[in-house]
């Protein structure tokens, strides 16, 4: 099996150390977790950079691509990764100024078999959690696989206030409040897609995708509201009840990290008396503005 053509940023970046680097636009590399086979990992061809190593499906970023994008579309070429198979969860970044390497890490919805697309790998294996040290693994993974490894089962969650989050601006929605739902469930749905910045979630990393839930009260539970991965709960009574009800049903999962959106102050307060992070309303509107 041969090489695959070059493509726009295929070349070495060398920093005033000496040290080379491949992709001229910086590289990224997928984690695949499954909570039953383990993570994926490839090992590296000869003539690879750390050759002989184990380490992640990867490569250069194309001009033209995010670091998801990247990572999805190496993982895929490499290793046979089906694109609508994963979902990523979080990133992390290694930045050295003149040249970063993104690792993406995501789920996988169901087991796939990987296969060898090119001649960048000797094999490919899912491999236990446990196991994954065991392995003479690339200098870089090993690196950042403690820290990796800790982060795996975590589930982030962010609630939003829906009644809260459209009354903080005056762009008419009280004409016409179910309206207004569906504009602020579209513009979620473009965050659930692209992700949350980790620092408002107060985790590690530089990017996370969060289940988003979306609560509405009052008339806004007429919203058309459907489909996407943007979770709605319509709430019986008022949606500051519903909200606490979801928060101390979370309480219950060991690996929740839920946050809530509102300026609210009395749900505020309750929210993090049992445990949980609140953001204003301006934190969200600034992340989905286009």
């Amino acid at each position: 099996m041969g090489r695959r053509p070059l493509g726009s940023g295929d070349e070495w970046v060398i920093l005033p150390d000496g040290r080379r680097f491949w992709g001229s636009f910086g590289a990224a590399g997928l984690l695949v977790h499954s909570p039953e086979a383990g993570v994926l990992l490839q090992h590296r061809a000869g003539y690879s950079h750390f050759g002989g190593t184990w380490g992640l499906p990867g490569g250069a970023r194309h001009h033209d691509e995010t670091p998801v994008q990247a990572a999805i579309r190496e993982a895929g070429e490499e290793a046979g990764v089906p694109a609508d198979g994963v979902r990523p969860r979080f990133t992390s970044v290694l930045d050295l100024e003149v040249w970063t390497y993104t690792t993406v890490v995501a789920r996988a919805h169901a087991h796939f078999d990987p296969v060898i697309g090119d001649a960048e790998s000797i094999a490919l294996a899912w491999v236990p959690i446990d196991g994954v040290e065991e392995l003479p693994l690339h200098p870089g993974f090993a690196a950042s696989w403690p820290a990796l490894r800790g982060q795996l089962e975590t589930a982030p969650v962010l609630i939003i206030d829906g009644a809260n989050v459209v009354g903080s601006r005056p762009d008419g929605w009280w004409k016409d409040r179910a309206a207004a739902a569906d504009r602020l469930a579209g513009s979620l749905q473009a965050l659930a897609d692209a992700g949350v910045p980790s620092a408002i979630l107060d985790l590690p990393g530089d990017r996370w995708w969060p289940e988003l839930v979306l609560v509405l009260e009052g008339e806004a539970r007429d919203a058309s509201v459907s489909g996407g991965t943007v979770r709605v709960e319509r709430a019986v009574a008022d949606g500051d009840s519903r909200i606490l009800e979801l928060v101390d049903e979370l309480r219950g999962v060991a690996a929740a990290q839920v946050t809530v959106v509102t300026a609210d102050r009395a749900l505020s307060d309750a929210v993090l008396a049992r445990g949980a992070k609140v953001v204003g309303p301006k934190t969200l509107l600034e992340l989905l503005q286009p």
